[in-house]
């Protein structure tokens, strides 16, 4: 795995996807394109520089986001997910969201050091050659 340990996506994940798209547009010239969430949970939205595609954002909508602000995480290619979540447990480490599977995506987990700081791990699905 190529990627192996390093950062292969950040995303931002934020309450008001309209308003963070027209300050990212503002600030940095970014586009966004629209698509449904590979998770199966509303809009999905990427964003590009002209070019390719830069990042991605969610909109924190439901429960579940209740008390957390609006923010950017990182991921971290890793070639399984499941083992690279129990030996950052046994560091000292805290899941914050449970490895799963999001379809034509890959396996992700997202942890919090022992300092509080929060990142994602990744085992990306190979890409399907053409």
């Amino acid at each position: 795995m190529a990627n192996t340990g390093r950062i292969v996506w950040t995303e931002l994940a934020t309450p008001d996807p309209e308003a963070a798209a027209a300050f990212y547009a503002a600030a940095l010239g970014w586009t966004r394109r629209t698509m449904p969430s590979p998770a199966g949970q509303g809009e999905y939205h990427l964003y590009s520089n002209g070019n390719g595609e830069v990042a991605g954002m969610l909109a924190m909508d439901g429960p579940q986001w209740e008390g957390i602000p609006s923010h950017w995480l990182s991921y971290v290619s890793v070639p399984d997910v499941d083992a690279a979540v129990a030996k950052a447990v046994e560091a000292g480490g805290q899941v914050l969201a449970p490895a799963f599977d999001i379809p034509t995506i890959g396996r992700i987990a997202v942890l919090a050091d022992p300092m509080g700081a929060a990142l994602g791990l990744i085992t990306p699905i190979p890409p399907t050659p053409e």
